[in-house]
């Protein structure tokens, strides 16, 4: 009896729409764009990570066009940021606000809330820290925490207005809170150059607190408001990842409509948690103001506003990641300086190095939620 031809058979796969597409040119492939139902983190965190690592060298190219020598480029950001002691509590002294101001981001995000009006609520809550001191209400024992209790109610009562014409009205938060910021920053100048302008220097900025109306150092020069963030950070993971209330944001997070259905109170859950970016918002001006100047100023709150943003969106509006990132980004402010005093590179290099890393984590979460699939062969 003859053997089977195994001829047809190898004829009919090299027929097969698979091997068809195989042998067509990369011009004549479809493909179609869709969302992924699902990633696995571990390969969330690949994709982050590379696009971080991207994001690095294109500023570490930056650099050293700059003028910055690429040798020097280890040194300048690990070593005499990190292991240096005075550099290292610059670092501590700058994060404080800045965990602030990145949770107070993190928190609206997570509410679809987009909060731009960080600086305003930082500015409101400086002027209310400055007025317990001006004024000097209340017994020099409880002055501090009074200053504390008024930054935190000043940031809170100035997104509550954006908050309410969402809601009630649906006005974008996006323009109010971004109007609200240049109307504090008027407000403030209007202060340090009329009533509340120190007499004695008659600079514009406003007397100096009294040493019990500042932050106090807890060792080696590290100032206790770095110890304010990280006890807010904490207060805001417990919130975010243990409480029923960070359980219902997380539902309004993944979808409004169904959590409304669900019978989750997603009125009060955004209303909760937008109050609360604004109250850290404004105890970041308390931090800056109590902690750092010593009075209110003129221009202490900017780039605090983009920081915070830059901070809650690397950190994924994740209170304990958001304190790492504001650390880093702190370590990079300070290196910036060492770099424009040492190599004559310019701050907004740094601002331009924030810039580069953001589009490149922006550019990750497209591949995070998206991905190719082939559709069709093509023509021959």
């Amino acid at each position: 009896m003859a053997e089977p031809s195994l001829a047809m058979p190898i004829a009919h796969l090299a027929d097969t729409p698979a091997a068809a597409s195989a042998r067509q040119p990369w011009g004549a492939r479809r493909y179609a764009l869709e969302i992924r139902q699902h990633m696995a983190w571990h390969w969330q965190a690949l994709i982050l990570a590379a696009a971080i690592g991207v994001g690095l060298l294109l500023s570490a190219a930056i650099l050293v066009a700059a003028g910055v020598p690429a040798g020097e480029l280890l040194n300048e950001f690990i070593v005499q940021t990190f292991l240096d002691g005075q550099n290292f509590r610059a670092v501590l002294f700058q994060a404080a606000p800045m965990i602030l101001v990145g949770l107070a981001g993190a928190m609206a995000f997570r509410a679809r809330f987009w909060n731009l009006g960080l600086e305003g609520q930082m500015i409101w809550g400086a002027i209310g820290a400055t007025a317990v001191s001006l004024f000097e209400i209340g017994p020099p024992s409880l002055r501090l925490p009074l200053m504390f209790l008024a930054a935190l109610a000043a940031g809170l009562l100035w997104v509550l207005g954006p908050a309410l014409l969402k809601l009630r009205l649906g006005v974008n938060e996006i323009i109010s809170t971004l109007m609200l910021n240049y109307m504090a920053a008027n407000f403030l100048l209007h202060l340090v150059y009329g009533s509340w302008k120190d007499p004695k220097d008659n600079f514009p900025y406003s007397p100096q607190f009294r040493a019990f109306e500042r932050l106090p150092d807890l060792f080696s020069g590290v100032n206790s408001a770095i110890l304010l963030a990280a006890v807010v950070a904490l207060l805001g993971w417990w919130l975010v990842g243990v409480s029923r209330a960070g359980l219902y944001l997380r539902f309004v997070d993944a979808n409004p409509r169904m959590a409304h259905a669900a019978g989750v109170p997603v009125a009060r859950v955004i209303y909760g948690a937008v109050l609360l970016s604004g109250a850290m918002a404004g105890l970041a001006g308390f931090a800056v103001t109590a902690g750092q100047e010593g009075r209110l100023t003129q221009a202490f709150y900017q780039g605090y506003g983009f920081s915070g943003i830059l901070i809650a969106f690397l950190a994924r509006n994740n209170p304990l990641a958001a304190s790492v990132v504001a650390l880093m980004v702190a370590a990079l402010f300070v290196t910036g300086r060492s770099l424009q005093v040492f190599y004559q590179v310019p701050f907004s290099m740094v601002q331009l190095i924030q810039a580069v890393i953001v589009v490149c984590v922006a550019s990750s979460d497209f591949f995070i939620r998206h991905r190719l699939r082939r559709v069709g062969t093509g023509a021959a």
